[in-house]
């Protein structure tokens, strides 16, 4: 995931209303598009995400394709999957919308809802997203359609929704307000931002799959932090103390400071920063009953969850690992070994930026914590079954290499090792044998 607000391109919402159809054509280089649009039927038009960028000047190499064509696009997307090579994903065959995935694009067709494509339009969730260009062949674009304003609402940095009733026909629409806003850096406009935080409880009714999909891309955004935030003050996740804190300026998840200059400021690179900032963000507001209900996958949820934990642990200690106990600190770098740099973000600076030299390091003892003896071996060794009293001694080991008390590189012959082994093997019986 990139932190970036998104490719640098100049905006051409200035364009002469004649000419912009025409420069956005240029822009969205249909030549390029694995579907010619050609083999597209008369009355197909591009809407939504790609047509927006390419208006705001922030358009992918590959943008996201969203079609909208007058008949069955399920049955066009299996025709040209079988004319180009794909595969074809059915998204909602009641209102038949399938997904076409070839050569590394993604083409979403969907079947034009009402009368005609100005009424398809309207019933879309924010005006930003209902702008379409009509496609009338290789050589030249169509019309340009923009019947709620989008092009004004953009030129103003203004997000705004069509209508109340838009926003609730799918309350995702609700939460992908902010993370649009967000995206694009864009002002959610006042009555729209007043209808979100009214149905706010309306998103308790979707999926939580799509929830979480969300919430991961708004973390993920270059100002992800303040997005969360937003998300906690109109009270979407129904988290305590949410509209009522921020409302009264205080942030209580200390999201706003999660920012790409903190993280490079407390030594992360960016490429470390652009997977733990958006864990680091996420933790800050999902515990664990969020996340069972978001359907969060388990190594999501134990990542969110540990960190959540150390990071309270720490917050006892000043946020300095340093000072907890052996044993403790031992537990944190077992626990947090694969996702050190989100605890980075959210411990003492004078800390984080030794740590995360020593954590790039995959040899050093107490970042990457192993054992100085083969399980197997020590096994043999010793004549110990497996089990959890070999557990128990492999991790009793592992501690003791880890704070310098044991050689860091393993030995085929150590007997530094078995004979600290044999002296917690008899200093921890086996209960089995009295």
């Amino acid at each position: 995931m990139h932190m970036s607000a998104g490719p640098c391109q100049a905006p051409i919402l200035a364009c002469q209303a004649a000419d912009l159809a025409a420069v956005l054509w240029g822009l969205l280089a249909p030549q390029r598009w694995p579907v010619p649009p050609a083999s597209l039927p008369p009355g197909t038009a591009l809407v939504g995400g790609a047509v927006r960028d390419a208006l705001l000047g922030r358009l992918a190499p590959r943008p996201d394709l969203d079609l909208v064509v007058p008949g069955d696009a399920l049955a066009l997307a299996r025709r040209l999957a079988g004319q180009l090579g794909g595969a074809v994903v059915v998204l909602d065959r009641e209102r038949s919308i399938a997904r076409l995935v070839l050569h590394g694009w993604t083409v979403d067709l969907a079947r034009r809802m009402g009368a005609d494509l100005h009424q398809d339009l309207l019933r879309r969730d924010f005006t930003a997203n209902a702008i379409a260009l009509e496609l009338a062949g290789n050589d030249s674009p169509g019309a340009l359609l923009d019947p709620s304003g989008g092009q004004a609402d953009l030129a103003a940095g203004t997000l705004r929704a069509i209508s109340e009733a838009n926003l609730l026909e799918d309350p995702l629409r609700l939460l992908r307000g902010v993370r649009l806003a967000c995206e694009l850096n864009l002002r959610l406009e006042a009555t729209s931002l007043g209808w979100i935080r009214q149905h706010h409880g309306r998103l308790k009714t979707v999926a939580g799959e799509r929830i979480l999909a969300e919430l991961e891309r708004l973390a993920a955004a270059a100002d992800g932090g303040a997005g969360l935030a937003q998300v906690v003050a109109t009270n979407l996740l129904g988290l305590p103390a949410g509209a009522e804190a921020t409302d009264r300026g205080e942030d209580p998840a200390g999201l706003a400071e999660l920012t790409l200059a903190r993280a490079l400021g407390q030594g992360l690179s960016e490429a470390e920063a652009a997977w733990a900032l958006p864990l680091a963000r996420l933790a800050s507001i999902l515990d664990g009953a969020s996340l069972d209900r978001l359907k969060a996958s388990r190594r999501r949820r134990q990542s969110c969850l540990r960190l959540r934990h150390w990071r309270e642990r720490l917050e006892q200690v000043g946020g300095n690992p340093d000072r907890l106990e052996e044993q403790t600190r031992f537990a944190l770098q077992r626990d947090l070994e694969a996702d050190l740099p989100a605890l980075a973000l959210l411990v003492d600076p004078c800390w984080s930026r030794p740590a995360l030299a020593r954590w790039r390091d995959p040899a050093d003892p107490l970042f990457h914590p192993r054992p100085p003896i083969d399980g197997d071996r020590l096994q043999g060794l010793v004549g110990l079954s497996p089990g959890r009293r070999l557990g128990q001694l492999l991790d009793h080991l592992s501690r003791q290499r880890a704070f310098g008390r044991l050689p860091a590189a393993p030995a085929d012959n150590d007997a530094e090792t078995l004979t600290m082994a044999r002296r917690w093997l008899n200093d921890h019986p086996d209960p089995r044998h009295g």
